[in-house]
């Protein structure tokens, strides 16, 4: 095998057991603050140290995994003010990606999958089942950047250091709280789907602004001290 393809190979190992790590954190297999043991991760993915070595490396850059040279690897936690700061840098790109997704006119066959979305983050809320959840949550802000057709947007909206915080503090909310903001999903996605970016614009701001409020809410201990 040539060095080019070995290198290609250590790459698509290292993308997959990033991925497999995210899907962990959405689902509640991982969560903030959990010690990473790579004995079980190499021989549960199949990949070699090397491996989830390097893929360890950008989830740390990425702030999803903290590296210490005497505790190893684990799931990183963030503090309220590192919650409050990636709201800060969240807000303005949702709030963009809402509207040039309602700008761009999609047909109503093309906003389907959006509204489907927002329906079922309603019914797994009302459920209590949050990792799928919090994955169907990911999928929703998926859709909404693809419809908007700005493919910068995708690279450099912090979606993956938003299902941290989610994960960290999906538990601990109350049912109004959750109900709220999976409310939010349905008045963004509708707003889309009738083509009102002014609409989808203030949907987004009012969902951020219901989730700075819970953050407001929740007791210091959810958060570690920063």
């Amino acid at each position: 095998m040539s060095e080019m393809a070995q290198e290609a190979e250590r790459r698509s190992a290292s993308d997959r057991v990033a991925d497999a790590i995210l899907q962990d954190i959405r689902m509640g297999r991982l969560v903030p603050g959990q010690h990473l043991l790579e004995p079980e991760l190499t021989a549960r993915l199949g990949i070699s140290r090397g491996s989830l070595r390097e893929a360890l490396k950008h989830l740390a850059a990425d702030g999803i995994v903290s590296l210490s040279r005497f505790r190893g690897a684990y799931i990183a936690a963030l503090d309220r003010k590192s919650v409050l700061d990636l709201l800060d840098v969240l807000e303005p790109l949702a709030r963009l990606a809402a509207r040039l997704a309602a700008a761009a006119s999609p047909d109503r066959a093309q906003c389907e999958p959006l509204l489907e979305s927002a329906a079922r983050l309603a019914e797994l809320q009302a459920s209590g089942k949050r990792g799928e959840y919090l994955t169907e949550r990911r999928r929703f802000y998926d859709m909404l950047v693809d419809l908007g057709g700005n493919s910068e947007l995708a690279r450099v909206i912090p979606l993956s250091r938003t299902d941290l915080f989610r994960t960290q503090v999906e538990s601990r909310q109350t049912d109004s709280q959750r109900h709220r903001h999976a409310m939010g999903y349905t008045r963004i996605a509708t707003a889309v789907a009738e083509h009102d970016s002014a609409e989808a614009d203030k949907a987004v701001a009012g969902h951020f602004a219901g989730t700075r409020e819970t953050m407001a809410e929740l007791a210091d201990e959810v958060f570690p001290a920063s």
